[in-house]
């Protein structure tokens, strides 16, 4: 994995975020107290797909999967991959159980915390797939050291990416839009970036869901919503 010098304005070592909204409902708080310890992903070790699905398997990876219809979306469109998803806003992990029970979901494992904590214990080259799907724009230039799109973290996602492996970015902010493409730029000998031109990044690819937070951003708040695909080279 890539080193970064501490102190290194565009290093993240932790996520920002909340953590706690509104009080849980009596079904999401079951979930969370049965259901959640049976899936979550190990607090400590190395994150496999035989330690996390008892198989050797394809393995995704969601950062920050808000309230999880996408993570279950694919999931459930790929019975035979293994999809790890980290979320620190509680109501958004407990909204993520709700799909893993109603759809009967075997291929999920959740982590209720910071992503790159479970992301720095998987083996580099293991990730089929990381998905990061409209994440805080943190607009204030002097929060950009706060973004997830930033040189440690895109350092790591191409470390953890096998040969042929794709990142997925989405966002509705054209501040952080600027900023990614920016950052994004620099790894352009590890990371290609996979266009035909502005119609491929303006219309969602194949298999990519709507999630609710995007058709608020499109329908209310009249934003454009841009996608990216990054293919590890």
């Amino acid at each position: 994995m890539t080193a970064h010098k501490e102190g290194d304005p565009t290093t993240l070592n932790r996520l920002y975020g909340r953590s706690v909204g509104k009080p849980l409902r009596a079904r999401q708080q079951g979930l969370v107290d049965d259901l959640l310890p049976r899936i979550a992903v190990p607090a400590e070790g190395p994150v496999t797909a035989e330690r996390l699905f008892g198989q050797d398997c394809p393995m995704h990876f969601e950062i920050g999967f808000g309230s999880g219809e996408h993570l279950a979306y694919r999931a459930d469109l790929l019975p035979n991959h293994g999809l790890i998803g980290a979320e620190p806003f509680m109501n958004g992990v407990a909204a993520a159980l709700g799909h893993v029970d109603d759809q009967g979901l075997t291929n999920v494992r959740l982590h209720a915390g910071d992503a790159l904590d479970v992301l720095s214990r998987i083996p580099d080259g293991a990730l089929t797939m990381v998905y990061l799907l409209h994440p805080d724009p943190w607009p204030k230039a002097r929060h950009a050291k706060r973004r997830m799109v930033n040189d440690g973290p895109i350092a790591m996602i191409a470390d953890k990416l096998k040969s042929g492996g794709e990142f997925r970015f989405g966002t509705d902010h054209a501040i952080y839009l600027r900023h990614a493409l920016m950052v994004m730029q620099r790894f352009s000998d590890r990371l290609e970036w996979v266009t035909e031109g502005p119609e491929s990044f303006q219309k969602r690819p194949s298999g990519w869901p709507e999630t609710r937070y995007e058709k608020k951003a499109r329908e209310v708040f009249e934003h454009e919503v841009w996608y990216f695909r990054y293919r590890k080279r």
